[in-house]
């Protein structure tokens, strides 16, 4: 990143010596928003998704793009993988045909000849990623089903939460509260809900809401601001970003929290409190790792092999139990033991 640009860049909270960012900007066809590379080698690309959201500022865009590009250097790291962290957000705009933006953003992906390997966060689905593929090679998460994978993740992370906190692993009859029923949302119900007590679950949208109950027609719908005062086993922040807050963090009535949603920290000194409340926090980007896991392993390989995907996913397990060993050690939050973790393994890797 040259001078002028890190003096754009270094004055917002969410600047960590980012290598570089790149502005999207094509009046024509209406594409506006960013891809921040946090950490990249010349040897192996950057991963990230890509996320497509009304804004209501490029700098509420650039800073998302910032947060969520660190994350996934950190998320990487921690999941064994020698890639770095990346991200792209698209700034929407209704004025213009979703189809055009992003048949633009995918011309963009190949000027950077394979430096960003990309695929469909919030706002974004698989027939989005198929049109934005007829554009560019460097899109994954077609053969892969990154939500299938990143929902095993949160089986074995809560598997492992339950014999930290219970002393079994067994989730039969454990009780649950869902923030947001999206596409994570909807894998996760489908493997636990059979087995599962009360499953409490929220979303802003409506439509989603009614589908889900169809499918699941046990599942209690809640209000989103109720969600998190729930009285369960289980709380999965499963929606945007910054879901554990100051206020949310006095009503949690849960034994354990572990979901999808990418920096569910308003900062980490909630951590600190969730701690202190008796709460078990799984950290976000070590549980919801399997979708990174499931897409590299797309890019890694020619075919696809589900058997060798899911063993890679499960390893989540070995790593969050170690998180678990370090923090009752050290007396301090898991969130914390795993930023120190991602850290030395991102500063080796320079």
């Amino acid at each position: 990143m040259n001078p002028a640009e890190k003096n754009l860049f270094e004055n917002l909270p969410e600047f960590d010596n980012h290598q570089s960012v790149i502005f999207l900007n094509d009046p024509v066809t209406g594409l506006r928003g960013f891809i921040a590379f946090h950490r990249n080698s010349k040897t192996v690309p950057s991963f990230g998704a890509t996320r497509f959201w009304q804004y209501d500022s490029e700098t509420e865009a650039m800073r998302d793009a910032l947060r969520l590009s660190k994350l996934m250097s950190y998320k990487s790291a921690l999941a064994g993988l020698k890639y770095g962290g990346a991200k792209g957000v698209i700034m929407r705009d209704d004025k213009f045909p979703k189809d055009q933006v992003l048949k633009s953003y995918a011309k963009r992906l190949n000027e950077l000849s394979g430096r960003f390997i990309t695929g469909t966060d919030v706002g974004l689905d698989l027939n989005d990623l198929k049109k934005m593929k007829e554009e560019s090679k460097y899109l994954v998460g077609i053969k892969s089903n990154p939500e299938k994978y990143t929902a095993i993740g949160l089986l074995v992370s809560t598997e492992v939460a339950c014999k930290k906190v219970f002393g079994n692993e067994n989730l039969h009859g454990r009780t649950f509260a869902i923030q947001g029923v999206g596409k994570v949302g909807h894998e996760f119900l489908k493997i636990v809900y059979k087995n599962a007590g009360n499953i409490y679950i929220s979303d802003t949208d409506n439509e989603r809401l009614k589908l889900i109950h169809r499918l699941f027609p046990k599942v209690i719908i809640v209000k989103p601001d109720t969600i998190q005062k729930q009285k369960v086993d289980v709380y999965m922040p499963c929606a945007l970003s910054y879901a554990l807050n100051k206020k949310t963090v006095k009503e949690l009535n849960c034994k354990i929290i572990v979901g999808c949603a990418n920096n569910q920290l308003e900062s980490k000194d909630i951590a600190d409190k969730i701690q202190s409340r008796g709460i078990f926090y799984g950290p976000d980007y070590v549980v919801n790792a399997g979708g990174l896991i499931s897409v590299v392993d797309e890019y890694e390989h020619t075919d696809f092999n589900a058997d060798r995907i899911e063993r890679k996913v499960k390893k989540i397990k070995k790593t969050l139990e170690e998180i678990i060993k370090k923090s009752d050690k050290e007396k301090r939050s898991p969130a914390r033991i795993a930023d120190e973790m991602a850290e030395r393994i991102i500063n080796k890797m320079k």
